[in-house]
C-alpha cells in the first residue's frame, strides 16, 4: 500500500509539474533603432506561424496602448494566440519613439510605417524559423500591413481597416461634426494634391492641417486601400466588429469587393479595441481605457483557423 501511494503521489506530481510549464515564452527583440518589440511564442511548438502585429493611429505601444488609454488589445491578442500555437511580434510605433529618435514631427512619413513592418517581415523570413508569416494590421496599420504583406508575407489580416483614402475619411468625419467646414476641408485637401500643401485652411481645422502634420497626411493619402489590397496574391481575411464606433462594417465589405476571394468575418458586437460590447456607446467607450476585459470570444478563433489553413 505504502509503494501504491508513493507511486501516486509521484504521478500527481508529475501532472502538476506539467500543468505548470508555461503556455508560451515573451522575449525583449529589437531588430534596429525604430523597431524594439517583443517576440512571443509557443513553448512546444518547433516551427509555428507568426504573425507580425501593425497597431493603428497614433503614438501607440506594442501591447496597443496610448497615454491615458490602457487596454492591453495587442498584448492580449499575442498571448491568446501563443497558446492556441502561433506566435506573434509586436513592437512600439516609431512615432512613439520620436522624441528618443531626436524625429521631429515635419519628418515623419506613412511610408516610415511601411518601412518598419517590411523590415520585420524580412528579418523574420531570414531566420527560417516559422512555417509562415502573416501580417495583421488594425485600423490605419490595415493599409500599412497591406503595403507591407506585398511579395513578402504568405498571408495578410485586416481588422477594422478602413476603405477610402485618409482624405476622404477625414471630410466624412467633420462633415458629420462640423458641417460648415466641409467645403474648407475639401479645398485644403485639393490644395495638398495640387500643390504640396494648405494655407487658407479654417484655424478649427489646425489639428489636421497645421504645417508640421501636413507632409505625413499627404503621404498618407498617395494610397487607396481598396487599389492595394487588389494587388495582394495571398490570402486575405477581413474582420471588422458590428460595434466598432470608429469603423464601420461596411469598410470591411467595400475592402471585399475590391478582393471577391478574401474572406470576411464580421464579428457580432465587437468594438474598436477587440472587446465584445452588451451596453451604449458610453460602455464602449469605457472599454479603451480598460485591460481587465476580454477580448471577444471569436476573435482569436477566427485567426488561429485563418492561419492554420494555409
Amino acid at each position: 500500500m505504502k509503494t501504491r501511494s508513493l507511486i501516486a503521489f509521484l504521478f500527481f506530481l508529475s501532472t502538476v509539474v506539467v500543468a505548470q510549464q508555461p503556455a508560451f515564452t515573451s522575449e525583449e527583440l529589437d531588430l534596429n533603432k525604430y523597431i524594439k518589440g517583443t517576440l512571443t511564442f509557443p513553448s512546444d511548438v518547433e516551427k509555428p506561424p507568426l504573425v507580425i502585429l501593425v497597431q493603428g493611429s497614433g503614438p501607440v505601444d506594442r501591447n496597443g496602448n496610448q497615454s491615458f488609454m490602457k487596454n492591453d488589445s495587442f498584448k492580449k491578442l499575442a498571448t491568446q494566440l501563443a497558446e492556441a500555437g502561433i506566435a506573434t511580434y509586436r513592437f512600439d510605433k516609431r512615432i512613439l519613439q520620436m522624441r528618443r529618435l531626436g524625429i521631429k514631427e515635419e519628418d515623419i512619413r506613412f511610408d516610415d510605417f511601411i518601412t518598419d513592418v517590411s523590415t520585420a517581415l524580412e528579418h523574420f523570413k531570414n531566420a527560417d524559423a516559422y512555417k509562415n508569416i502573416s501580417v495583421l494590421g488594425h485600423s490605419q496599420g490595415s493599409l500599412v500591413g497591406m503595403i507591407a504583406a506585398k511579395d513578402k508575407a504568405d498571408a495578410f489580416i485586416s481588422i477594422a481597416g478602413a476603405a477610402h483614402p485618409i482624405d476622404s475619411i477625414i471630410v466624412d468625419q467633420i462633415a458629420g461634426q462640423m458641417p460648415g467646414l466641409k467645403e474648407n476641408v475639401q479645398q485644403s485637401f485639393k490644395d495638398m494634391r495640387e500643390t504640396g500643401s494648405s494655407r487658407n485652411y479654417n484655424p478649427m481645422l489646425e489639428m489636421v492641417f497645421r504645417p508640421s502634420v501636413q507632409p505625413f497626411i499627404l503621404s498618407w493619402m498617395q494610397y487607396d486601400p481598396q487599389k492595394e489590397i487588389q494587388e495582394l496574391d495571398i490570402p486575405v481575411l477581413l474582420i471588422n466588429g458590428s460595434n466598432d464606433l470608429q469603423v464601420q462594417e461596411e469598410q470591411a465589405e467595400l475592402l471585399k469587393k475590391s478582393k471577391p476571394e478574401a474572406e470576411l468575418v464580421i464579428l457580432e458586437k465587437m468594438n474598436h479595441v477587440f472587446r465584445k460590447i452588451e451596453g451604449d456607446d458610453l460602455e464602449n467607450s469605457k472599454s479603451y481605457n480598460d485591460a481587465g476585459l476580454p477580448l471577444h470570444p471569436e476573435l482569436v478563433p477566427v485567426i488561429t483557423n485563418f492561419i492554420n489553413s494555409l
